[in-house]
């Protein structure tokens, strides 16, 4: 679609004909207040330029292509545009949030995958890829959190790139500690403006905090202001577990899951909370947050501009141009 940023410059058309009709020489017979200048060798300049002998003649042509100038000039100001404007269809789904614990407890070897031994993290990847898969429609977000907690994905109806991102998460790589009340907090800074009674927590750990600036059970509690539900999940098992050592053996060492803990940030937020991280335990979560009410996404409309003013300015410099060589092109065909 063609249109102009500001069609208001139009009025510039008029700024010519302006200062021709106000202006200093406007009446006949009046005397020009213009200053002059004296210069003493005038007739000899003249004698120079022949070809302006005939300026009566020429002065239309001068008048048509300076007229021409201005209009492209005008034409240029007010922005001549293509716009093209596209509007993506408004959607109903849930806002979730993922959390997920890359402490260094999650690198244990406490499950099985094909006969073979593989860490926590890898049962979450797994298990989680699976719940993103299943969610389309609902605009879902990734928080990793260890000694501290951060964003790794904002709320997106691009699943597949938050599958993709937490596929490339490792253990650590959030420090080795566990940070569940930081990581609940930032969940709710970044939830708090989205509509209500579809937003919804899903915290995975394996440990307890042990290194939040904000408490857990107080960030709930803000969660719960902000009507935002957590889903808790502890993966992991109790007691001794094998872990790889520093020099690449396997040594057994016990982690701690806090279950009394995020069974009272669920409660508070008027979630619930799973032990063991498998499919089933997911199941659950589906069939819960089935139940919420969903939300339309707001429609949003993105515009791209193909700004056009440099050819009408190209055009009015070409013409500027022409204007420049007049003289010399007139006083050449006088010459033949």
């Amino acid at each position: 679609m063609f249109s102009f940023a500001w069609p208001w410059m139009i009025v510039l058309l008029a700024l010519p004909f302006l200062v021709h009709f106000l202006g200093p020489d406007a009446k006949k017979g009046k005397a020009s207040t213009a200053p002059a200048v004296s210069f003493p060798y005038i007739d000899r300049l003249r004698a120079s330029f022949p070809a302006q002998r005939q300026g009566k003649k020429n002065g239309r042509a001068y008048t048509v292509v300076l007229s021409l100038v201005w209009l492209c000039l005008t034409f240029a100001l007010m922005g001549p545009q293509l716009v093209d404007q596209f509007i993506p269809l408004q959607n109903t789904g849930y806002d979730l949030m993922l959390a997920v614990d890359l402490s260094g407890s999650m690198s244990a070897l406490d499950y099985a995958k094909g006969g073979a031994q593989v860490s926590r993290l890898d049962v979450v990847k797994s298990v989680v890829s699976d719940f993103i898969r299943q969610r389309q429609g609902d605009r879902v977000g990734l928080i990793l959190f260890g000694s501290m907690a951060y964003l790794h994905v904002p709320l997106t109806l691009d699943t597949a790139s938050v599958r993709k991102m937490l596929d490339n998460t490792m253990v650590g790589e959030a420090g080795d500690t566990t940070a569940i009340g930081d990581a609940i907090a930032l969940a709710v800074q970044n939830m708090r403006d989205r509509p209500e009674k579809s937003r919804v927590v899903i915290l995975l750990t394996d440990g307890g905090d042990n290194a939040s600036v904000i408490p857990p059970l107080a960030a709930a509690k803000l969660a719960q202001q902000y009507g935002i539900r957590i889903y808790t999940i502890g993966v992991g098992s109790q007691g001794l577990v094998p872990i790889p050592g520093q020099y690449g053996q396997i040594v057994l060492q016990e982690f701690d899951l806090d279950e009394g803990l995020l069974q009272k940030i669920a409660s508070t937020t008027g979630g619930s909370y799973f032990r063991a991280a498998d499919t089933a335990a997911l199941q659950n979560i589906y069939a819960q947050i089935n139940k919420l009410e969903r939300t339309r996404a707001e429609t949003r409309s993105y515009i791209i501009r193909r700004p056009l003013y440099r050819y009408p300015l190209g055009g009015a410099l070409m013409m500027l141009l022409l204007l420049s060589l007049l003289p010399v092109v007139t006083g050449i065909y006088r010459g033949v």
